[in-house]
This record gives structure tokens, C-alpha cells and sequence, in this order.
């Protein structure tokens, strides 16, 4: 890889956004999880898991790592995390929890999660929309009957170029869902 090269090893773009907002220029490898590539582990060793980012032949490993990363190190152009230090913390703790637990209520009247502007939590939330319509058709529930206010903001960030050039297809997700996931752990 050239010095300055960045390199994105991933299954269903995540990070990919942050990138798109900074302006940086990358290449996108599909990693499939489950046929791990040579070059999967060996940039990440420890968890031999996607995503992984690979800065000037540095490896970066974990979602919530490297959209700081690419926040710290592309910071010309407008930040993800807040400037102040309470609200980067909240920002921290929210993008954490996110894996968790549903945002419904966290996200009540605002617009974007990051209160006044796009930023570092929406960034590392918005790809679990993709996920949405496999939810709803594997469950047999509606996302935005159960949860409208994450939906709609779902529907507001799609607006956004960097999200809808990146984000998977919900029907690609659905479709490795139900022939790939049910079948690989024969729930049916």
C-alpha cells in the first residue's frame, strides 16, 4: 500500500460514512466474515473481526475506534465529536450504548442524535438502519410503528450524501439474513 493509502476492510459499510463526511478518498474491500481474508487477520490479530481501517499501512480495529480516528485524524474538515469535553463524553457513551439498547427515547424531539448537527453519534448509528427491514420482516413487526422517532431519523439521514452512497442495501442485509445467517445457525 501507498503511504497515504486508506483502505477499508468491511462486510456492510459502517464507517465508510465518517470517511465520506472528512472527504477522504479510500478503497472499500469486502471482508466476508465467515472466509476471513489474509489480510483480515493479519490487521486484526486480536478479534479477527471486520471492520478494519488500514491507514498508511496501520491497522485500526472496532467501529467506535475508528470513526474516532478518522475524526482525530481528518480534522479540517467539520468534526464528528463535539468540541466540548462533557458533550464529546456523552458522545462516546451514547455511540456505545447504541449497541445495546433502542435509542427511542434518548432521541426525543431532536432531529439528529448529535443534537444540532450531524456528528459523531449519528455516524456510527445510522448503518443499524440498514438492518431495519430484516427486523421487520424476520420478526413480523414494523421499526416505525414500534419506534417511529429512530425511523424518521433513519429517513432524515438518508438525506445526507455520505449515507446514501454507503449504506448497504436493506435488501441485501435481508437476503443475507434469511439464505446466509438462518441457514449457517439452522433457525428457520
Amino acid at each position: 500500500m501507498a503511504k497515504e493509502e486508506v483502505v477499508v476492510l468491511d462486510f456492510w459499510p459502517k464507517c465508510e460514512i465518517a470517511l465520506e463526511e472528512k472527504g477522504v478518498q479510500y478503497q472499500f474491500k469486502e471482508s466476508n466474515p465467515f472466509d476471513k481474508s489474509d489480510l483480515l487477520l493479519k490487521s486484526n490479530p486480536v478479534h479477527k473481526k471486520v471492520p478494519v481501517l488500514i491507514h498508511s499501512n496501520k491497522p485500526i480495529c472496532e467501529s467506535l475506534n475508528i470513526v474516532l480516528y478518522i475524526d482525530e485524524t481528518w480534522n479540517g474538515k467539520s468534526p464528528l465529536m463535539p468540541q466540548d469535553p462533557y458533550d464529546r463524553a456523552n458522545a462516546r457513551f451514547w455511540a456505545d450504548y447504541v449497541d445495546k439498547n433502542v435509542l427511542e427515547g434518548e432521541l426525543g424531539e431532536k432531529s439528529i442524535f448529535g443534537g444540532h448537527r450531524f456528528g459523531f453519534v449519528d455516524v456510527f448509528l445510522i448503518p443499524f438502519g440498514c438492518w431495519f427491514y430484516a427486523y421487520e420482516t424476520c420478526g413480523n413487526f414494523s421499526v416505525e410503528k414500534e419506534c417511529p422517532k429512530p425511523m424518521a431519523w433513519v429517513k432524515r439521514c438518508m438525506k445526507r450524501e455520505s449515507v446514501s452512497k454507503t449504506l448497504a442495501d436493506p435488501l441485501k442485509i435481508h437476503e443475507y439474513v434469511e439464505l446466509g445467517l438462518k441457514k449457517r445457525y439452522g433457525v428457520e
